[in-house]
């Protein structure tokens, strides 16, 4: 028995092989955009353009994903409200993570980069987008499983921020833990976790960034 019983079904696949100069200078191109992406905490109050979110995750959910479950689901959250309430409880869960919670080697790795449990951006940000992941599905009442969900969502996530970038925003990654309140205040099931805030627009004036520098690839790469 098929888990939904569905077949397969296989289709024609549309390929276009571009000219090895195009590919240099696409994958040049798409590196020197992506190298200039950092994370950004101070907003500006200029509103996103109409339906840039929107494609930014729609692309996101292009990303591949364990036997094609798509174990994702995307919150905006637009409402003022709802906004101060998530940044009320999101701090709360913050402050014990800074006070009890973290390491202190943790604690020092952070002091460089000047962070707290204060999280403004959460209500100054003009965007804000929660990602859930699926950890099961519920089909007909009977739980179903999904496969490689944490990869899946990683990857999913990954495009998203480089989509965010390539339409010129900025972003900062809040990965929630402890946030299972977000699923009440959101009214998402219980079957999904969240697992990262994006706080999404413009940077500030005055916005700084630590000046951290990024491995080499000598570091990161190696052939075999």
């Amino acid at each position: 028995m098929t888990d939904e019983n569905v077949q397969s079904t296989q289709i024609s696949f549309s390929f276009r092989k571009l000219p090895d100069p195009e590919m240099q200078q696409r994958a040049s191109d798409f590196y020197e955009l992506m190298s200039r992406r950092r994370t950004v905490r101070d907003f500006a109050p200029e509103p996103i353009p109409e339906g840039v979110l929107e494609l930014a995750i729609r692309t996101a959910g292009t990303a591949p994903s364990g036997a094609n479950k798509q174990p994702w689901h995307f919150c905006v959250v637009q409402d003022a409200e709802v906004r101060t309430k998530l940044r009320t409880a999101v701090e709360a869960e913050e402050k014990e993570n800074y006070e009890r919670r973290f390491s202190g080697e943790m604690k020092e790795d952070l002091a460089s980069l000047e962070t707290n449990f204060s999280k403004p951006y959460l209500t100054n940000a003009p965007g804000l987008i929660v990602v859930f992941k699926e950890n099961f599905r519920l089909k007909d009442g009977i739980r179903r499983k999904n496969y490689y969900v944490n990869e899946s969502v990683g990857i999913a996530c990954g495009m998203l921020i480089a989509a965010l970038h390539n339409a010129g925003l900025m972003t900062v990654t809040h990965t929630p833990n402890p946030m299972k309140f977000l699923n009440d205040m959101l009214n998402r099931p219980a079957n999904e976790t969240p697992v990262m805030v994006l706080p999404v627009g413009f940077p500030a004036a005055t916005c700084t960034v630590p000046d951290i520098k990024r491995k080499g690839v000598q570091e990161i790469l190696s052939y075999i």
